[in-house]
Formats: structure tokens, sequence, C-alpha cells
């Protein structure tokens, strides 16, 4: 049985907002290639394990009473499941993903569709990015990293398309390769993230614009605990991120913590398989 593991802090002032999100069931997933860190196709993959994780993590989503919308899996597409690299959606908009690597390039269209299908307004992209893995929503601003599979030239886009200040963060860490395996959005105001994954620059904006961030130490960040998501009360997140949880308990969140180590094995966590629509 999948375990999942809860602790609950005091929540005053923390009124939970409405999210509804896209999911791709991995019916496809295994790893025979390697494009990260993480991936290894000499090891073994159990794909009905990697369902059977995901499911729970649909599940909880469920119970929070998010929406939870679903785009059909394709064959061939291993990292399909990966949602939140699929695109970046909001206030009706959706722009498009660009993938990096061969293997993942047929995604962008198969996400493009589904979101002109589902009433959002497309912008098919001209530079490499890959959506909301880089691309994260904080106090009315995007937050985009660069450096491994985002370009800085798609930040500009960003700009065009929504309107938005767009702050461009530098990962350096290949292990933490997209912004969200860095950095999780806890609420409007309050993120947490790992300063040793950016430059000096970028670290130094962080450290102006959000002094009140929860800073997570390599240990919790090596699970992928910052690959999480949340309703700014409660957070989902990786279960073995023990000293995350109790950051984020102190704070006054609650959270739920999850096994996705099957999908650990492409690289990706909570996040990689949550892309937030925005309409």
């Amino acid at each position: 049985m999948q375990q999942t593991t809860t602790s609950t802090a005091p929540t005053e002032g923390r009124t939970p907002k409405h999210k509804t999100v896209l999911m791709c069931r991995p019916e496809h997933f295994t790893v025979s290639y390697a494009i990260n860190p993480w991936m290894d196709p000499s090891k073994p993959t159990s794909t009905e394990r990697a369902v059977e994780q995901w499911q729970t993590l649909h599940d909880t989503y469920v119970a929070l009473g998010y929406d939870v919308e679903l785009i059909a899996p394709v064959d061939g597409l291993d990292d399909m499941v990966y949602a939140a690299n699929g695109g970046f959606t909001l206030d009706g908009h959706a722009y498009g993903a660009k993938f990096t690597y061969e293997e993942r390039m047929a995604e962008g269209p198969a996400y493009m569709a589904w979101f002109e299908a589902n009433g959002f307004q497309v912008h098919e992209p001209v530079h490499v990015n890959e959506g909301e893995g880089d691309m994260l929503l904080s106090r009315g601003a995007i937050l985009a990293g660069h450096g491994f599979r985002t370009s800085l030239e798609s930040h500009d886009e960003l700009r065009a398309i929504f309107d938005r200040e767009v702050l461009s963060l530098r990962l350096v860490d290949p292990r933490f390769y997209h912004l969200d395996t860095a950095m999780a959005i806890l609420d409007d105001e309050t993120i947490a993230y790992l300063p040793a994954a950016f430059d000096e620059a970028s670290r130094s904006a962080l450290e102006r614009r959000y002094p009140d961030a929860i800073l997570v130490d390599e240990t919790d960040a090596s699970v992928l605990g910052l690959n999480s998501f949340g309703d700014g009360r409660t957070m989902v997140i990786a279960e073995r991120a023990t000293g995350f949880e109790r950051q984020l308990a102190e704070r006054g969140y609650q959270t739920t913590g999850l096994d996705l180590s099957e999908l650990l094995l492409g690289g990706g966590g909570i996040k990689c398989c949550t892309l937030e629509l925005r309409r």
C-alpha cells in the first residue's frame, strides 16, 4: 500500500486557495534514456508502481478540494507524466513548451492541443522553454528559471504575452535543472528555496525580495522536497523531506507527505506531475 504521512499545525489566518490542475497518468512511464542526473536506464522501473504513486497524488488533490483535469498519455512519451513541463497558464492564456531534448519534443504540441481544446488562448513558443517547470507565479510576478532547460530569451516571450514582471533566476546545479526542483511556492507571498541551486546574482535577488523565505537544506532538496505543491494552507511534499516538513509546520502550514520514489527515477516529483491551470 502507498504510505502517506500528514502533520498538522495551527492554521489560523491561512485560507486554502482553490486550485485547478492538469495531470497525466503515467501509463507509459519508464526510464529508457538519460537527460538529467536522476535518470539511469540500467535501473529497473515499474510502470505499475508509478501509476499507483501517481494515483495517490491525484486522490490527495481531490481530497483537498482541487479540480483535477487529465490529459491523455501518449505511447512513447515516457516523461509526459511530468505535466508541469507542458506549458505555463495565466489569465486564460497558455504559453506552450518547446523542449530541450529530442526525446520530449513531441510533448509540446500534445499539451498545446489540449490547451486549445480546453479554452485557453495558446501562444506557440519561439524559444526553448519547459513550461511551469521553470516558471512560477509569486506576488503577481513570474519567477523564471534558466540555465539548463529554459532559455533566457523565453523570458522576453513571457513578458510580452502576460504583461507581468519576470524575474530571471539562473540555476547552476544540474541536479536541480528546473526551477520547481529548487523552489516551492507556499502561498501568494511566501516561497521556500535551496540557495546553493542559484548563482550569486539570483541568490541576492531572492534575498532582497523574500527576506522571510524558508531556506531549505540540500538533504531535503536532494529528495526533491522542494518539488511540492499546495493551496496556501496544506503543502503536499515528498515524505522523506522531514526537515522541510518541520520548517513548514513551524510557519503554520499543514503538510501531507507522499512517496513518489518511482517517478523520482525519472527526475520528477509532486510538482513535476502538476500543472496549475489559471483560467
